[in-house]
């Protein structure tokens, strides 16, 4: 289950933000199958003069817009796979949110199911990807 902190800048709309939160969770989705009820995106604004970053780096074209995606998930995915994910986000985000590739800034972290607790306070170890009850 991944968990994902999305940073647009200050001033996008709600429409655009739900555009990018569900462009990203689709190219999870798509690219290395998460299932499509784990939907964590926390899209939070950034003021620009709190955010500093090369408009140059690495040869890449950036505007005043960038959108930083950082993804929290289970270790385990090949170096193909997010090679997979990276550019489903990328060109997902170019079509339903009409954000440039050059805009899209990603990184992640990874770690163990017993680094989580999903739900009711149990130990993710636990339950293993097992549907629980809200009771």
């Amino acid at each position: 289950m991944p968990i994902v902190r999305t940073a647009v800048k200050s001033g996008t709309s709600p429409d655009l933000k739900q555009k990018i939160a569900m462009a990203i969770h689709t190219a999870l989705v798509d690219s290395i199958g998460m299932p499509a009820d784990e939907l964590f995106n926390l899209v939070q604004e950034y003021d620009p003069a709190d955010f500093f970053y090369s408009r140059t780096f690495n040869g890449i074209s950036r505007s005043d817009s960038l959108v930083l995606v950082e993804i929290t998930m289970r270790r385990g995915r090949s170096d193909a796979m997010k090679t997979a994910l990276y550019a489903a986000i990328a060109s997902t985000l170019a079509k339903d949110a009409r954000i440039s590739p050059k805009d899209v800034f990603i990184f992640m972290h990874e770690n163990d199911y017993s680094d989580w607790s999903v739900g009711n306070g149990s130990f993710a170890m636990k339950i293993v990807q097992q549907p629980g009850s809200d009771g």
